[in-house]
């Protein structure tokens, strides 16, 4: 009984720093989504996106860049997708959707010794590939895998 008390306490006190905190202004939300790549987020193709995100649409198709996605997608709103680099030195990966209005589902900066692995669930308006691109090594290496979407999740 006494150690569900303590940690209680201690989960209150954290809440409380962290209210101080945000109330005081020294941990504002709006400094840490600055660098939020908003410009990619809105492009309306993919290669408009990739020039915003990395400064380069020339990706290189690469065996070792592999998209796990169902064939079929029964709903378009929550669609799994994993993405795998068996490449050294991978600094970022972002998954689009080519014929969604916003091809940019996703982007990850990983850190210098992570493992070039995502799994997440992504929205598709309709039935388009799912394009994989890994930054490593100063290069673009890229993979892509057609998912057939029954129910749109974009809108549609």
């Amino acid at each position: 009984m006494d150690s569900k008390r303590r940690t209680f306490l201690k989960g209150t006190l954290a809440v409380g720093a962290v209210g101080v905190a945000v109330g005081s202004g020294l941990l504002a939300p709006r400094r840490v989504l600055a660098a939020w790549p908003q410009t990619a987020f809105e492009a309306k193709s993919v290669q408009d996106a990739l020039k915003a995100l990395v400064g380069s649409d020339l990706t290189e198709a690469s065996g070792k860049v592999r998209v796990k996605a169902p064939d079929i997608a029964e709903n378009g709103a929550v669609v799994p997708v994993t993405v795998s680099a068996g490449l050294g030195g991978v600094e970022r990966m972002a998954i689009f959707v080519e014929k969604n209005p916003q091809p940019l589902t996703s982007s990850y900066d990983l850190a210098a010794n992570a493992q070039g692995y995502v799994s997440t669930r992504i929205k598709m308006g309709k039935t388009s590939d799912v394009i994989a691109v890994v930054q490593a090594g100063g290069k673009l290496y890229s993979a892509r895998k057609e998912v057939k979407v029954t129910i749109g999740g974009c809108g549609g």
